[in-house]
């Protein structure tokens, strides 16, 4: 296995409707991966924030499982126009025992996230559809930018408006641009203080049927 096999390639789009985007799925014949399922995650970080200074990643996730993931930046992300990382992920069986672990070895929760997310496969391209608390977005993930770049077409998303941030990023610039008194991107917060990334960043409208 080579340090290839552990680069993820993806770029993700604000979208106006997830259901446009589902029908566009089950006309191309792409096949549900994994149906919409609740994700709890919660990055860890040093107290000093050590990673996020070097634009790393160490969380854990539950859905239907727990996984424990890291992320760290790639060279071939400066030449590619998609988002390209290192990802080394394993599966683990008792969330809390796993924090427990990590909080022995110095980390700590620094940050929680959640969202609802329904996964498809589309040849070697792997689709998620993402309902976040301020607002639904499409992540594509596959082998190359080009690879990328075709099922974004024929889903009807306008490539030059994808968005490379990650979510944790993207909560940040909500956090900024709205005043918002926390930084934990969950369900609960947002009801109390709903807002809308359609106001920061550019949105695709998708119809159902192919584009003329």
């Amino acid at each position: 296995m080579t340090a290839a096999d552990h680069l993820e390639v993806e770029v993700k789009f604000l979208v106006d409707d997830l259901d446009a985007v589902r029908a566009r799925l089950a006309a191309a014949g792409a096949k549900l991966g994994a149906p919409r399922v609740h994700e709890r995650n919660v990055r860890f970080d040093t107290a000093d924030a050590a990673l996020l200074g070097r634009e790393e990643l160490l969380r854990l996730r539950q859905d239907t499982r727990v996984r424990l993931t890291y992320k760290g930046l790639a060279a071939e992300d400066a030449a590619s126009e998609a988002k390209i990382r290192e990802e080394l992920e394993v599966t683990v069986d008792d969330f809390d025992r796993m924090a427990t672990i990590l909080h022995r070895l110095g980390f700590a929760p620094a940050q929680t996230y959640e969202k609802y997310r329904e996964t498809f496969h589309w040849g070697a391209v792997e689709v998620v559809l993402d309902e976040l608390p301020f607002g639904y977005f499409v992540e594509l993930e596959g082998p190359s930018d080009e690879s990328l770049k075709a099922v974004a077409g024929a889903l009807g998303l306008d490539w030059s408006r994808r968005v490379l941030d990650n979510y944790l990023a993207l909560m940040e610039m909500a956090r900024r641009a709205f005043d918002l008194p926390f930084s934990d991107l969950t369900f609960a917060n947002f009801e109390r203080h709903p807002v809308s990334m359609g106001q920061l960043l550019p949105m695709c409208v998708v119809r159902e049927g192919k584009d003329s």
